[in-house]
């Protein structure tokens, strides 16, 4: 019974990293969006808003790459693990 829980839990968090990633990119390429508007509203320049676009996708770009290089990590844990070792 409390493998059933755990395997259920490890799911919750396994659905949670994704939704925080998707969330985090969002957040990211809105607030990029946001300084760029309110940079344009500052010096009244338009193509100051494309800056704040460039800066919100380059903070996507690598909220994603934190998030490969995490799950890169825990994918070498699980091939060094003697567990799942085969010997042939």
């Amino acid at each position: 019974m409390d493998n059933n829980k755990e395997s259920k839990f490890r799911a919750i968090i396994i659905g949670a990293k994704g939704l925080s990633l998707g969330i985090s990119i969002i957040v990211a390429i809105l607030l990029g969006i946001g300084s760029g508007i309110l940079m344009q509203k500052i010096f009244n320049v338009f193509w100051v808003l494309w800056i704040g676009v460039f800066w919100g996708v380059a903070a996507a770009i690598l909220n994603v790459y934190k998030a490969y290089r995490a799950e890169l990590r825990d994918f070498e844990k699980i091939a060094n693990d003697p567990k799942y070792k085969r010997d042939f």
